[in-house]
């Protein structure tokens, strides 16, 4: 009796090893980095928008590397998006209230994948935003996308400052 026993628990626990190792398989990220820059502004509170240049997802590239396709894909998460100043050197976040970044392709309808309300003064180094978790997958499967940044301050910018 015993016998029987072990086989089915040895079966369920393979079966969920498997599950995890499987998904190490099936699983890889996308690294994309872009730039924007914040002018010197007069005014505080007022939203305003941020457009990044277009940036290629190089899918075709990358799913090769993964030894996978576009057409394979089951989901694609942002998993995160951290800002960081760049220049000058001695900026931070302070001026920063609210952001809201969009993602949008050609033929895809924008929508928001991360945010921030109300952000902490003292932030120097990177921001960490809150992360919108919808499915990307059409986005990627692109040839490029464009982010755009809609921020308030609450700080009077007075040099620009490169994120």
């Amino acid at each position: 009796m015993r016998k029987y026993l072990v086989l089915p628990v040895l079966a369920l626990f393979l079966s969920l090893y498997s599950c995890e190792k499987l998904s190490e398989f099936t699983q890889f990220n996308l690294n994309y980095t872009a730039s924007v820059t914040v002018p010197a502004t007069v005014g505080v509170d007022l939203p305003f928008d941020l457009f990044t240049p277009d940036i290629e997802t190089n899918s075709e590239t990358e799913f090769e590397t993964e030894k996978t396709s576009k057409d394979l894909l089951e989901e694609v998460k942002l998993t995160k998006l951290d800002l960081t100043i760049t220049s000058p050197t001695d900026a931070d976040f302070d001026f920063l209230e609210t952001i809201t970044v969009y993602l949008a392709a050609e033929g895809l309808p924008e929508i928001a994948i991360a945010t921030k309300d109300m952000v902490e003064d003292g932030i120097t180094e990177t921001l960490s935003l809150d992360v919108i978790e919808d499915d990307l997958k059409d986005y990627i499967k692109t040839d490029g996308f464009k982010l755009r940044a809609n921020i308030k301050t609450d700080q009077v910018v007075t040099e620009a400052i490169s994120i």
